[in-house]
């Protein structure tokens, strides 16, 4: 193996390794959620808050990046990300309903300068390949939701113990990767010391906050977070309101969860075979619709293929939002900014699902309103996203923009 090609294969690895580590705090809790709330006494939009806590604050550092004299090195974004997880994690284990939610708030603090740093990473160190290493970063961000909801109740059980091991163990894996990457933001530190000041983001900021483009990519994002966290929140616990036990309901998240990863391989293979991104959308909006009726109106004996559905079509969704910060971002600078943008409103847009399935679930005593209005939202996902999905880039002059450039199109070589 060349040198370069290890370098692209040990990047891909900590990538992959630091990507686990941004679901399990929040997908743990969805097969616990039932247990959590009886020991605190939370009402249904109590426990909806509990799981909208960090999607509310998944977005707070794109929102604060547009007004920073400077941005900070991606790595050290990434090495305090994991230290602030580690910490929320820690602190949601004690006895106390105030800690339980300042330990989420801290936890989607963190989670969010991951969310943010990441792509602008994808954008800079793989130009070339940003489909396909953000479909990687994808599985890995799903891989991670699903073993934690999965593993989360079995190894309460064969332990013996409260909800807090399961989520306590969750520490360790942060931790490793906080540990990981120090040695590249030392490196990173240095570089930038020895390089000319970069620019102050304010005016790529301002570019970006003013484009309609932009605004189409973040839409599209906060709409297909919004239904991947109501899933995350609340499927084991329709699973449980529909007659099955905890466990497996929360196997069902579980498997949806590993069915996302295949819908997110499933993005750069698509992309090289469409002129553009247009035919992921469709494909998402569908698919996703018939998975959620699947799941909430089928018989309970046949939700494991719902799952799977629904799952896929998430995937799709996921990588291709994803994917647009940067195949719309013309260069990295951009790409940090709208990521920002994208993930810090999106991610805001999607607080809403959680909460608002909990708040009309308490008011209709049934799953068939909220879920008409999930389904609602899935159809009106299209609008934003088909703009999304033309090929145009922020940024770029209007000759360039309208061009079938390969880093942009989708249509990536190996």
């Amino acid at each position: 193996m060349s040198a370069r090609r290890a370098g692209v294969v040990g990047s891909l690895l900590m990538i992959v390794f630091l990507a686990v580590n941004l679901r399990p705090a929040i997908a743990a809790v969805g097969p616990l959620l039932t247990e959590i709330s009886d020991e605190f006494g939370l009402s249904g939009t109590a426990a909806g808050a509990l799981t909208t806590l960090p999607l509310v604050f998944f977005g707070s550092y794109g929102l604060a990046a547009a007004f920073l004299p400077r941005a900070p090195r991606g790595e050290t974004l990434l090495v305090s990300a994991m230290a602030l997880l580690v910490g929320g994690l820690v602190l949601r284990l004690l006895d106390a309903p105030v800690a339980l939610f300042a330990g989420s708030l801290v936890a989607g603090i963190a989670i969010s300068i991951g969310n943010i740093a990441m792509p602008a990473i994808i954008k800079r160190d793989h130009p070339s390949r940003i489909t396909t290493v953000t479909a990687v970063y994808t599985v890995a961000v799903t891989a991670g939701a699903s073993l934690s909801s999965g593993f989360a109740v079995p190894v309460e059980h064969a332990f013996d113990s409260s909800w807090r091991l399961p989520l306590g163990l969750l520490a360790i894996p942060a931790a490793l990767a906080e540990l990981l990457w120090v040695p590249r933001a030392r490196r990173a530190a240095h570089a930038a010391r020895s390089a000319p000041p970069a620019a102050a983001p304010g005016g790529v900021a301002a570019l970006v906050w003013r484009s309609g483009l932009a605004w189409h990519v973040t839409v599209f994002m906060g709409m297909q977070s919004l239904l991947a966290y109501v899933v995350l929140g609340w499927l084991p616990t329709i699973c449980q309101d529909r007659g099955m036990d905890e466990a497996p309901a929360g196997y069902v998240l579980a498997l949806s969860a590993a069915m996302q990863a295949l819908g997110s391989l499933a993005v750069p293979v698509l992309a090289r075979r469409t002129r553009d991104q247009r035919p992921l959308v469709l494909t998402t909006v569908v698919v996703t619709v018939i998975g959620f009726v699947g799941v909430t109106w089928a018989p309970i004996g046949s939700v494991w293929g719902w799952a799977v559905v629904l799952g896929l079509g998430q995937g799709l969704g996921f990588a291709t939002a994803l994917s647009f910060i940067g195949l719309r971002a013309h260069d990295a600078h951009i790409a940090t900014q709208l990521s920002g943008m994208a993930q810090g409103v999106g991610y805001l847009i999607a607080a809403l699902g959680p909460l608002a399935l909990g708040a009309l679930h308490d008011a209709t005593g049934g799953w068939s309103v909220p879920m008409i209005g999930v389904l609602a939202v899935c159809i009106v996902m299209g609008i934003p996203g088909l703009a999304a999905g033309r090929i145009r880039t922020v940024g770029a002059p209007a000759a360039a923009s309208e061009g079938v450039n390969p880093a942009i199109s989708g249509h990536i070589p190996k």
